[in-house]
């Protein structure tokens, strides 16, 4: 009888013990490996950079090399420079530079990375920490495009490849406030767009601290998060939005004024800097 009670009270702690092990080990896991805005147990992560590397990952990235003005009237010349993207402290660093004493175009540089050709998916969960910057005609962006543009020698031109855009601030507009979107072409094959959805924090700016983005992509939806808050959703399961069922990539970028962001003046403070702690993209199990 009292063999039976000591196996019986092993038995309990040994199971007390492998329940504790198994909770820890989801516990320990569920940051990187599975998550979502609601569920839990939806999204595993199939991708991620957490900039740990003293250098940007060229299976990666790209930098890609733009003059002056070739997109929005901007006035910044992207270019493959390391002082204009670079990793620093556990993070990537874009900077956007004035590199004159006066405003106008291309007197500033800035870096525009892309994973075209290297990374890309057909929906998922894509989420990144990011701290951005500020000020007049300051445009950082986290989006992404179809792998079929014509722009990486695909055969698709904008919009008919599709645009989603994560996260857009306007320093111009309101360095409180970011906007998500979505391009395509219509019907008709005419740019058409979702119209931007903003989210506004309660206080301070979005330069004063890190906030998650977040964007869940699935056959029915496009849904925007910010700091796990619902920002907007668009349903894709019409027939003339076929854009947003093939693969997409991912950018992040600086831009320096342009038609849409305004122009820096003198309260403009440079260099001007976004700062990404990590990038992770997953996918239903």
């Amino acid at each position: 009888m009292k063999s039976k009670r000591f196996r019986l009270l092993m038995l309990i702690v040994i199971s007390t013990l492998l329940f504790s092990c198994k909770n820890n080990k989801t516990k320990e896991v569920s940051d990187k490996t599975i998550i979502s805005n609601g569920d839990e147990t939806n999204w595993k992560l199939v991708w991620a950079d957490e900039f740990e590397d003293k250098r940007i990952n060229s299976n990666n990235w790209n930098f890609q090399e733009v003059e002056a003005g070739k997109f929005n009237e901007e006035w910044q010349r992207y270019t493959d420079n390391r002082e204009n993207a670079f990793v620093q402290d556990g993070n990537l660093v874009i900077e956007a530079k004035h590199m004159g004493k006066t405003h106008g175009m291309n007197q500033y540089t800035s870096a525009r990375l892309n994973t075209a050709g290297k990374q890309s998916w057909k929906y998922g969960k894509f989420s990144a920490k990011i701290k951005l910057p500020e000020g007049e005609g300051i445009w950082p962006a986290f989006w992404m495009l179809g792998t079929n543009i014509d722009e990486n020698g695909g055969d698709t031109p904008w919009p008919q490849c599709g645009e989603i855009d994560i996260l857009e601030l306007y320093g111009s507009k309101d360095d409180a406030a970011i906007e998500v979107n979505a391009h395509y072409a219509d019907s008709t094959n005419s740019h058409a767009y979702m119209g931007a959805e903003t989210y506004r924090l309660k206080q301070g700016k979005f330069s004063d601290d890190y906030h998650v983005f977040d964007l869940e992509w699935t056959k029915k939806n496009l849904t925007w998060f910010v700091d796990g808050n619902k920002v907007a959703t668009m349903a894709i399961d019409q027939s003339y939005l076929s854009e947003f069922h093939k693969e997409f990539f991912i950018l992040l970028n600086i831009a320096v004024g342009g038609t849409f962001a305004g122009r820096p003046d003198d309260t403009t403070e440079f260099p001007q800097k976004m700062l990404v702690e990590w990038i992770r993209v997953y996918q239903k199990v």
